[in-house]
């Protein structure tokens, strides 16, 4: 069985999740932690869990969703994987602070260890996730989605009654909608845990979600 540790992080109260079972190696989603605080709270769960990271995966590639990631390289000698279509923006992290922010990321660069394959999985422990590519917020949006445990984790493509913006750099409408579609196909039940906000289902966001309910087959 999935344990599930949410975090909370930086300005934009973006949600990192730490992934485990019952062997102990666990996973990092979205490592947003901009602060040294949400990166110490990061590294003492893992460390009182007795956990063992063996994955940092990245949703997409923006800052605020990995601003943590060099921290949990120098800790843990974890480099980030991603898809590559999102290589403009997760190797240049530093770009994104100075374009979007104004300021300077002040820290180096995180290295990218892999990007994604079409049809790879990601394994941990007795677990694995499919990876399914969901562009429109990002040319390299992807869901990482546990069947086993009917668990998706969907960044910022899903959230909670409403969707990822489409009008970055990047981004898609129509790919947007054709990524609703495809998750509104995985099994009602699923719990979908959300790049910000609270956590939903995909059949709340079938029955409720307007984006969702508008782009349906």
């Amino acid at each position: 069985m999935l344990k599930i540790k949410r975090f909370m992080c930086n300005m934009l109260q973006e949600n990192c999740y730490v992934v485990s079972d019952e062997t102990k190696e666990c996973v990092i989603i979205d490592c947003g932690a901009q602060y040294q605080e949400e990166r110490d709270a990061i590294s003492q769960y893992i460390k009182e869990e007795n956990l063992k990271p063996v994955h940092l995966l990245a949703t997409h590639g923006h800052l605020d969703h990995n601003w943590g990631n060099i921290a949990l390289f120098n800790e843990f000698g974890l480099k980030v994987e991603a898809r590559a279509e999102d290589e403009f923006l997760i190797a240049h992290l530093g770009k994104q602070a100075s374009d979007l922010f104004g300021f300077d990321l002040n820290e180096e660069e995180a290295p990218v260890g892999h990007y994604f394959t079409e049809g790879e999985q990601i394994h941990f422990g007795t677990h694995h996730f499919d990876i399914l590519h969901t562009a429109g917020h990002t040319p390299g949006g992807c869901v990482f989605y546990c069947a086993d445990e009917h668990v998706a984790f969907t960044g910022d493509t899903l959230f909670r009654m409403s969707i990822g913006r489409t009008d970055f750099e990047g981004g898609s409408w129509q790919e947007m909608a054709e990524s609703l579609q495809q998750l509104a196909k995985l099994p009602a039940d699923t719990t979908v845990y959300c790049g910000h906000g609270p956590q939903t289902t995909i059949a709340e966001e079938r029955q409720y979600n307007l984006y969702m309910r508008d782009t349906a087959i």
